[in-house]
C-alpha cells in the first residue's frame, strides 16, 4: 500500500483469481471499493505489477515484470492519476530499478553488463540514459539509495556486501568497512530523505546482529542494539570459515562454514548442508540463534554458495537456470563431497537441507548421490517440476518459465525438466531418512507435489529409512503464522536429524 502525497487515497496491487498480481488499483479514503479506479493493469500473464515509492515520496512507482524483465511507470505523489512516465518499455532480459533525486532519475541496470551498472536520466527525457558508474567486473551493483545529501550504490565484492556512499557532485567515495572476513551487511530501515546518518545493520556466522548509526561526515559508529541471545552466548566457542570448493567443471564454489571452536577436522562429525540456488537468490552468511544448538551439539554447519543464486553476480544467477540448471544440483553434491574431503564429516553423515527451488534440489541430489546424506529435510518442495510447468493456471506458472523453460513449446526445455524433475526420476534405489514438509494453503509450491513425490519414493525406495511427510493444514509457502511456530518447526528438523545421526 503506498500513500498519495495528501493521505487521501492509497495506491495498492491486487491479485487475480491465479493469486497473480495483475492490477494497480487507486483507493479514496471513504469510498467504497467498487469505485477504485485502476491505475494501471499487466496483460502479460507471466508478468506481475506492483506499487512502491520513490525515497523523496514525490513519485509512486508502478513497477511490472517477470524474473528477467522490468518496466516502471512513474506518478506524480500529488496526482497519481497523471499521465504516468514510463522509465524504458519492456525489453525482455533488461532490468532496471528506479530512484529519483530532484529531477534526475537514478537508475541501476543490466542493460550493458551482468553486474549491472547507474545511469541517470531527466525527468524529462527519462530515455536519455548517462552513465554515472561503469559496470566493474569485481562488483555486483544491485542497489541506490537516494537522499538529499548524497547517494549509496550497495552491491557484492567477492560474494560479500559492500556499501558505498557517493556525492552528487563525484567528489568522493566512502566505502564502509566492515570486521571480519565474512558477514552480512547493508543499510537498513532508513525513512528519511534528509539525513546526516545511515542505519547499518551487520551479522555473520558467529557475530549476533547489530543495528548502528554511521555518521555521514566523520564516520563516527554509533551502536544502537545488539541481538540478545537468552540463553548467553560466547563468540570464542565457535568458528567461521569462508571456503572455496572446486565444482566438477572447475568453478570454485563460495562455502560459509561456522563449527564449534574445538571442532576436529577429521570426517568423524555431522555436517549441515544449507542450499538453494535459483532466482538469484544470494544466502548470506548471517547469525541464527537456533543453529546454536546444532553446533553445541558437535555439528558443523554450511551455506554453500551454489550457482543459480546471484552470490557471485547476476552470471552466477545465469550459470544455474534454464539450460544450466543441473550446474546448481552438482555444484551442491560438489561442495559436500569437498566439505567431506576437507573433514568436516563423512559421507552419510552430512544432513542436507532445503525449501521450495531449495526442496526441489534436495529432491535431486538424494536421485543421484543417495549414499553421501546421512538425512535430508525438504521443506515445500518443488519437486513435480515438469507437470507444474506444464499446467499454466497454476499461480506462478507463466512467471517461472524464464527460470525453468516452457515445456509446453520448447521440446528441448521440456527433454531438460525430465532429466532432473525429482518426481520423474525416482528409482528403485536406497534413499537417505526423509522429512518432508508441506503446506496446504501454498499457492506456490501446490500441497499435492511433495505428497505425491513422498508416495512415489514409498513405492519404489528399496530402504527401510523412516520417510515423513508433514503437511500443515493451517499454513502455506512460509510456514505456520505465529511468533514461536518457526521456531517449532526448526526444532522439528534439528530434532529429526539428531535423531538419524544418534545423537537426540
Amino acid at each position: 500500500l503506498v500513500w498519495n502525497a495528501d493521505a487521501t487515497a492509497l495506491v495498492y496491487g491486487q491479485v487475480n483469481d491465479q493469486w497473480r498480481i495483475d492490477t494497480v488499483k487507486l483507493h479514496r479514503i471513504g469510498t467504497v471499493l467498487a469505485d477504485d479506479l485502476v491505475i494501471y493493469h499487466e496483460h502479460d500473464i507471466g508478468f506481475q505489477c506492483g506499487a512502491g515509492m520513490t525515497h523523496d515520496r514525490q513519485w509512486i512507482v508502478v513497477a511490472t515484470g517477470d524474473n528477467t524483465t522490468s518496466e516502471v511507470r512513474l506518478l506524480p505523489a500529488t496526482d497519481p492519476l497523471a499521465a504516468p512516465v514510463l522509465v524504458h518499455e519492456r525489453k525482455a532480459g533488461l532490468e532496471y530499478d528506479v530512484e529519483t533525486h530532484d529531477d534526475t532519475l537514478f537508475i541501476v541496470t543490466n542493460d550493458t553488463d551482468t553486474n549491472f551498472r547507474l545511469v541517470t536520466a531527466p525527468l524529462s527525457d527519462p530515455g536519455e540514459w548517462t552513465e554515472r558508474l561503469a559496470s566493474r567486473a569485481d562488483f555486483y551493483l544491485n542497489d541506490v539509495s537516494t537522499f538529499a545529501g548524497f547517494f549509496v550504490v550497495e552491491g557484492r565484492e567477492n560474494g560479500l556486501d559492500q556499501v558505498e556512499i557517493h556525492q552528487y557532485d563525484g567528489s568522493a567515495v566512502t566505502r564502509i568497512a566492515f570486521p571480519e572476513a565474512s558477514y552480512s551487511a547493508g543499510l537498513d530501515e532508513n525513512p528519511e530523505y534528509d539525513v546526516t546518518t545511515l542505519r547499518l545493520s551487520y551479522e555473520s556466522m558467529v557475530s549476533p546482529s547489530l543495528i548502528e548509526d554511521y555518521n555521514v561526515a566523520t564516520g563516527a559508529r554509533t551502536t544502537l542494539k545488539v541481538q540478545q541471545i537468552p540463553s548467553g552466548y560466547d563468540k570464542a566457542k565457535y568458528a567461521t570459515e569462508r571456503l572455496n570448493i572446486a565444482a566438477r567443471d572447475g568453478t570454485m564454489i563460495p562455502v560459509s562454514v561456522v563449527y564449534p571452536a574445538d571442532f576436529p577436522k577429521d570426517g568423524s562429525r555431522p555436517l549441515y548442508l544449507y542450499g538453494y540456488g535459483a532466482y538469484g537468490i544470494a544466502i548470506p552468511p548471517g547469525f541464527s540463534t537456533g543453529r546454536l544448538s546444532l553446533l553445541d551439539r558437535g555439528f558443523a554447519f554450511a551455506i554453500a554458495h551454489i550457482r543459480g543464486g546471484d552470490d557471485l553476480g547476476q552470471q552466477w544467477q545465469l550459470d544455474g537456470k534454464l539450460d544450466k540448471r543441473w550446474n546448481a544440483f552438482t555444484d551442491f553434491v560438489d561442495v559436500a563431497k569437498g566439505l567431506c574431503a576437507a573433514g568436516f564429516s563423512s559421507p552419510g553423515k552430512v544432513c542436507a537441507a532445503g525449501g521450495s527451488a531449495g526442496g526441489e534440489l534436495m529432491g535431486v541430489v538424494i536421485n543421484t548421490d543417495p549414499e553421501l546424506w546421512g538425512a535430508v529435510a525438504a521443506h515445500v518442495p518443488f519437486v513435480d517440476v515438469l507437470n507444474t510447468m506444464l499446467d499454466e493456471s497454476l499461480p506462478l506458472t507463466p512467471g517461472e518459465w524464464p527460470e525453468w523453460g516452457n515445456p509446453i513449446e520448447d521440446p528441448q526445455a521440456f527433454a531438460l525438466i525430465r532429466s532432473y524433475c525429482p518426481y520423474q526420476n525416482v528409482a528403485a534405489q536406497a534413499y537417505p531418512p526423509l522429512l518432508v514438509t508441506a503446506g496446504l494453503t501454498d499457492p506456490r509450491v501446490t500441497y499435492w507435489e511433495p505428497a505425491k513425490w513422498t508416495a512415489k519414493l514409498r513405492e519404489l525406495k528399496t530402504d527401510t529409512n523412516p520417510l515423513l511427510l508433514k503437511t500443515n493444514m493451517g499454513a502455506g509457502h512460509g510456514g505456520k503464522s505465529g511468533r514461536f511456530e518457526s521456531l517449532r518447526e526448526t526444532a522439528e528438523e534439528f530434532a529429526f536429524f539428531l535423531w538419524q545421526m544418534g545423537l537426540a
